[in-house]
């Protein structure tokens, strides 16, 4: 490093090198001189896309926030069972996150210099509820509603939770007042929900009975555009991590998915229907982006007769010829072995790598069908799944839960088993992870459902 590059040609060099080779790189005296500088916030939110910058970054450099997020992450997964606070509360059957990230967080608020995180349930009583983690206590709950309320989805960065209930009622509630900020009736039931934080604002999609997406404004839920998708319901809405595309669903065999290019949702052009790519593979049952290849999806799909499970991964671009643009990408696809049990769960890693359940087993593939690891830490068959960038959470019907870890950068081994959580129960619902905490709902036989939290010991 001692040949003369001037200080701005040398910060576009490392300007691409990952986060790991940065800090390798940064033992350089030269290269440490001018480190904070060579921290792009795109380093962090390429690898923490879920949280809420404003409020998580604070005082700190982007370096020292990454390094503090890497020593949460780092004690998470060396945790064993007695470092955990075990607390149960509350009857509750649907979980959603309020906090800086799009799940729980260890950042949400902070209380004598202790950091807290925050969750947002519903109660099978028609409430509203957040708490605590760490304590274990109720903060807030809204009055009983009307109707049941079916889906639940927050927006961490303005502390806001929208639901929707049986009647197509859709709400967008502060957390901290009684009544809701806004209300819409909707004409048809909703099923689902999925909130698209864009440069323009925050936007709400609806996806409802008939084929129709809604986009709203928040908080007011003013009607932006409406969108008939398919003739059967829309199931599934995902929005892309950097809000360019929205993926959409149904479960109905005669259903082929679909990808807007949201802008297209946002500024509707009268007269003209929304650019959009059809995916050829009907029955979809789940469909994930790839939190760090932010164009990248992967559906799952049933086939055939015999319902033989496959994945297809596309790249999606936007290609303009002339005055004319259209939507175009595949990556890859294969099918499971037929002797293999078909899946009901799925998640990715990088981008390459999909994760899911078959049996008590968990396996890691290629997005092209090769097969890199198969876990064996479940006796019976594993009934829930929840995946982000950093975390995996199994829980299975022998009465246990078991976290698994992201390997840095896609370094085998790719998938790294941790800790394992015994006896919580006899049927595990939902669940959720942060770097400081571990959430689910649990039924136990005779009695009402209830949430269970594990907060790390600090």
């Amino acid at each position: 490093m001692e040949f003369q590059v001037p200080d701005v040609p040398l910060l576009k060099i490392f300007s691409f090198l990952d986060a790991f080779s940065l800090l390798q790189a940064s033992q350089v005296n030269r290269v440490n001189a001018i480190h904070d500088l060579l921290w792009d916030p795109n380093l962090c939110l390429k690898k923490w896309s879920f949280c809420n910058f404003s409020q998580c970054l604070g005082s700190l450099t982007w370096k020292q926030f990454f390094l503090k997020q890497r020593k949460q992450e780092y004690r998470m997964a060396l945790a064993k069972p007695e470092d955990f606070t075990f607390r149960e509360c509350c009857l509750c059957f649907l979980l959603g996150i309020l906090g800086p990230m799009a799940y729980l967080s260890g950042n949400d608020h902070t209380v004598g210099g202790q950091e807290k995180s925050v969750i947002c349930t519903v109660s099978s009583k028609h409430v509203l509820c957040t708490w605590d983690v760490q304590e274990g206590t109720m903060i807030w709950s809204s009055p009983v509603q009307q109707s049941s309320i079916m889906h639940l989805a927050t927006l961490p960065q303005m502390h806001l939770a929208f639901t929707v209930d049986l009647e197509g009622t859709v709400k967008v509630w502060n957390c901290q007042d009684e009544d809701a900020l806004a209300t819409l009736a909707m004409p048809r039931v909703c099923f689902s929900l999925e909130i698209c934080l864009t440069n323009d604002g925050p936007f709400l999609m609806v996806g409802n009975s008939e084929g129709d997406i809604y986009t709203l404004t928040v908080p007011e839920l003013r009607g932006v555009s409406k969108v008939n998708a398919f003739k059967y319901s829309v199931d599934l809405l995902h929005c892309s991590p950097d809000r360019k595309w929205i993926f959409a669903s149904g479960t109905h065999q005669n259903i082929l998915p679909m990808v807007f290019l949201t802008e297209c949702l946002l500024k509707p052009s009268e007269g003209n229907s929304p650019l959009c790519l059809s995916i050829p593979f009907s029955s979809c049952c789940r469909a994930c982006w790839a939190p760090r290849k932010t164009s990248r999806v992967t559906v799952m799909y049933r086939r055939g007769s015999f319902k033989k499970t496959g994945f297809t991964t596309f790249d999606l671009m936007a290609k303009r010829t002339g005055g004319r643009t259209d939507i175009q990408g595949r990556v890859a696809t294969f099918l499971l072995p037929v002797h293999m049990e078909s899946p009901i769960w799925m998640g990715v890693g990088d981008g390459n790598m999909i994760v899911f359940e078959s049996g008590p087993y968990l396996f890691l593939f290629t997005i092209s069908g090769h097969l890199l690891q198969r876990f064996e830490d479940h006796q019976r068959t594993i009934s829930n799944l929840w995946v982000d960038s950093v975390h995996i959470l199994t829980t299975s019907m022998d009465d246990s839960l078991h976290l698994y870890m992201w390997e840095d950068e896609g370094r085998y081994p790719y998938l790294k088993s941790c800790c394992h959580l015994e006896h919580i129960g006899s049927d595990l619902a939902p669940t959720i992870c942060d770097n400081m905490s571990i959430v689910c709902v649990v039924s136990r036989i005779r009695e009402s459902s209830i949430l269970v939290m594990y907060s790390l010991h600090m």
